[in-house]
């Protein structure tokens, strides 16, 4: 079983940063993939980052340059850090974990970014 907590949302204005984390519990594999997704009203959820276990990263392309996905094994996290953030970055962002034998979600953490 597999726990993912996240947290760092909130309101911010257009130009702003704000940094996402992701706490995971259980039985974790560090060869497992995380990723942060994002689901905005209206629209299916989009992968933004994900992070594998040798540190390689992909990002969609409407982030790249302005995200960073990383991964602390050690202490079970997972962060996103987003700068310049824009209006259209509105969504509740969610962690994943995946495996090959599991795929787990968190509950998700509301940004809002205002123009």
């Amino acid at each position: 079983q597999v726990q993912l907590v996240e947290s760092g949302g909130g309101l911010v204005q257009a130009g702003g940063s704000l940094r996402l984390s992701c706490a995971a519990s259980g039985s974790i594999f560090s060869i497992a993939i995380m990723g942060w997704y994002r689901q905005a009203p209206g629209k299916q959820r989009e992968l933004v980052a994900r992070i594998i276990s040798g540190g390689s990263t992909n990002y969609a392309d409407s982030v790249k340059g302005r995200f960073t996905i990383s991964r602390d094994n050690a202490r079970k996290m997972v962060y996103l850090q987003m700068n310049s953030l824009k209006p259209e970055d509105t969504a509740v962002y969610y962690c994943n974990y995946r495996t090959p034998g599991r795929d787990s979600w968190g509950q998700g953490t509301q940004v809002t970014v205002s123009s």
